[in-house]
């Protein structure tokens, strides 16, 4: 087995975390022997150390294995130590692994809607951490639960503790999740990709809070994560792997600025740059997609909240030319899904009206509507909940058409030369969507929708759950099928590198309004509102110099 290249020791406190040459094998049948093979890194008090690589490189493993979360029967260690503050932690029996948990290292997941438990109140799941691991009084475990959850900035937090998780913004059920993991103040902390799921400002304010914790606590965290934007933002060294080796690890400047190894080269490439590329002139006289005046009202008629309405979306209007790309960006809740939604007719609007090819669909029953479906497609941020599990991807690409009349023989032509558009095997259409992997099974919903040879195409958060390569390949192909198919695309993110590499102009959502729209070099270069500042300056690693390169 070979050893790690190019390591470097921790740069200040004592050791908390110490991997020594792990492997973790795999089961028999398996894509590869190992898990992860011959893994060494540290992890000092007061340091952040990243984790980085692709879905499949070990990061989550090797973190699941320390805090002992893996499947003893699928994934097990066969060579190496793992030392908590000197402590063998292969050594301990299960009810000492089970006190360590906790006390000495906790863990924060990447969706806490799954991590915590949906029918107990907040305050009661980090209670339950001080019930299982201290003799305090009653009290005293109320007094440290409230300051827990001061410390991480919740807002009105004695009003929270009564509230359970479904009652919680995603970037409030983060700090949930951290709280419980602080609530000991372990040596360690663990967390696996926390800010994937969370719009940028959110996102920013969870990486400040770990970071004041590192700083406040003298705590070790292990972060990992495939968003090179938050590794600038706030690691002190970095470990890349890939296939479940380390490649390359050292301090946070060096990686980033001079990697030697060529996959982090190629990750750190596959970044996207905060400055927009240069687009070409659109035709303005050729829209293909226009909403005008569109509102979206949701009233509650449940027993305790009658009466209360949601304006999710608010006189928006938009035009989307052939061949263009409209971005629309903002945090969650500013009503982005909600437009797209009313667009494709998932759900009605309100009032206003919704324009293709010159002709309104916004008011048109379904029997009406169904003739249009097939000019506006969209593709969701989840590619594997998309696809019938028990369908084979060719199945799902030919349904649409032949619902309109095309031959089965057609259709699968049509499918055949549509996965070589997407880059993938025209003899893999036999193959069912777990045989896949997620970037790929995104490239099949893409073709799904252009089977349709739509005239729009509405991409709903379509690669924020990809691998930074892997979206990078995602991005160039909708960029080519849009001049390929002469499409008009909407396309929804809250990520603002993504948008500044593929969108022509720029729509900014807040609060279901719209109150920013240009060109995106424009809007970039001069945002005129303070919201659109805030969400600019949010972005992670925005002032790292090797970003503006790529």
């Amino acid at each position: 087995m070979s050893t790690p290249t190019d390591t470097e020791t921790p740069p200040r406190g004592h050791t908390v975390l110490d991997i020594r040459n792990l492997t973790v094998s795999l089961p028999r049948g398996a894509d590869r022997a190992f898990a992860i093979e011959d893994v060494s890194l540290t992890v000092g008090a007061g340091e952040i150390v990243c984790i980085v690589g692709e879905s499949g490189s070990g990061k989550s493993v090797t973190a699941f294995t320390v805090m002992g979360l893996n499947d003893p029967n699928a994934l097990k260690p066969v060579q190496g130590q793992v030392l908590l503050e000197g402590q063998d932690l292969f050594a301990q029996s299960r009810a000492d692994l089970r006190r360590l948990r906790g006390e000495k290292m906790a863990m924060i997941f990447q969706e806490p809607m799954t991590a915590l438990n949906p029918v107990m109140k907040v305050g009661d799941q980090i209670l339950e951490m001080l019930e299982i691991h201290t003799d305090y009084s009653s009290r005293e475990q109320k007094i440290r639960v409230l300051r827990a959850m001061q410390d991480v900035n919740l807002p009105d937090h004695e009003k929270l503790y009564h509230s359970y998780p479904h009652q919680l913004s995603g970037g409030q059920r983060q700090r949930i999740m951290i709280a419980m993991a602080l609530a000991l103040d372990p040596s360690l902390l663990i967390a696996d990709e926390p800010t994937t799921a969370l719009d940028v400002t959110t996102q920013a304010q969870i990486l400040d809070l770990i970071k004041g914790i590192q700083r406040s606590h003298g705590t070790g965290v292990l972060f990992i994560t495939h968003d090179f934007g938050v590794v600038a933002e706030i690691a002190d060294r970095v470990v890349v792997m890939q296939r479940g080796r380390v490649v390359e690890q050292g301090p946070c400047a060096d990686i980033i600025q001079r990697p030697k190894h060529p996959y982090t080269q190629m990750l750190v490439g596959s970044v996207p740059s905060m400055v927009p590329g240069h687009r070409a002139e659109i035709d303005e006289n050729d829209p293909a997609l226009s909403a005008g005046g569109l509102n979206k009202i949701y009233r509650d008629h449940s027993l305790f909240s009658r009466g209360r309405e949601v304006h999710a979306a608010k006189d928006v209007n938009l035009v989307v030319h052939r061949r263009e790309t409209l971005g629309v960006v903002g945090e969650s809740g500013s009503g982005k899904s909600t437009v797209a939604r009313c667009i494709v007719r998932l759900i009605d609007p309100t009032s206003g009206e919704v324009l293709i090819s010159g002709e309104n669909i916004a008011t048109l029953g379904e029997t009406a509507l169904r003739r249009h479906r097939r000019d506006i497609q969209i593709v969701f941020q989840d590619p594997y909940r998309s696809l019938n599990p028990r369908r084979t991807v060719g199945q799902s690409i030919c349904e649409g058409p032949m619902n309109f009349g095309l031959s089965h023989d057609e259709a699968v032509a049509r499918a055949r030369d549509l996965m070589q558009v997407v880059g993938l095997r025209p003899d893999s259409l036999e193959r069912f969507p777990h045989q896949f992997s997620g970037g790929q099974r995104q490239r099949i919903c893409i073709a799904r929708a252009l089977a349709m040879q739509p005239k729009v195409l509405i991409a709903d958060e379509a690669v924020s759950a990809l691998d930074v390569s892997v979206q990078a390949q995602v991005l160039d192909l909708l960029d080519g099928i849009r001049h390929r198919f002469d499409l008009a695309m909407l396309f929804i993110t809250h990520d603002l590198r993504v948008a500044a590499q593929i969108c022509d102009r720029i729509m900014v959502m807040q609060n279901g309004e719209v109150v920013e729209q240009g060109k995106t070099s424009d809007v970039y270069a001069d945002p005129q509102h303070a919201y659109t500042r805030s969400l600019l300056a949010a972005a992670p690693g925005r002032d790292a110099a090797f970003f503006s390169s790529n």
